[in-house]
């Protein structure tokens, strides 16, 4: 039987795999967006939103396994591993100790990937929105919610665009 810290490592690796894996995807998603690839930025979407709630049970193991381990050495359940490395042997810390920082690179890196992303599809629907706005002027409203923000609403009716012929 495996010890609690390598039942601890072997959640944090499955954990590191799963953050490589949105990355990857991310990643994919970035390239279709430059290649101006809509069929595969949508797919990959999809994927994307699948591997997020795979990763969130992943996650959630992790975190159970660490919160038993502390219970089991009498420290609160939510206590950070980080905070608990002195109570795993000390050949093993350095390996926890590395799983627990690629684990918050990695994440680091996702967010990152993912606000980039956010954005390049945000200003694609942007750009869409004022090219169809430019083309049919009287076809959009332009309002104001209460926080602020600018809301295009589109009269059906008005915005269909016809091919000459």
């Amino acid at each position: 039987m495996s010890t609690p810290w390598e039942f601890i490592a072997d959640r944090l690796r499955e954990e590191l795999a799963d953050y490589g894996g949105l990355l990857r995807l991310f990643e994919e998603q970035q390239m279709a967006l430059f290649d101006r690839d809509p069929d595969t930025v949508l797919r990959l979407a999809g994927e994307i939103e699948a591997h997020a709630r795979d990763l969130a049970v992943t996650r959630t193991r992790r975190e159970t396994a660490v919160a038993d381990f502390a219970e089991s050495h009498g420290r609160p359940t939510t206590s950070s591993l980080r905070a608990m490395l002195p109570l795993i042997e000390p050949a093993a810390q350095p390996l926890i100790e590395a799983l627990i920082n690629e684990v918050n690179t990695l994440l680091h890196r996702v967010r990152r990937t993912s606000r980039h992303n956010h954005t390049l599809l945000s200003r694609a629907v942007e750009t869409h929105q004022e090219t169809l706005q430019y083309l049919r002027p009287n076809a959009f409203t332009k309002t104001y919610s209460p926080a602020g923000r600018i809301s295009v609403a589109s009269n059906h009716a008005a915005a269909t665009l016809r091919a000459a012929g």
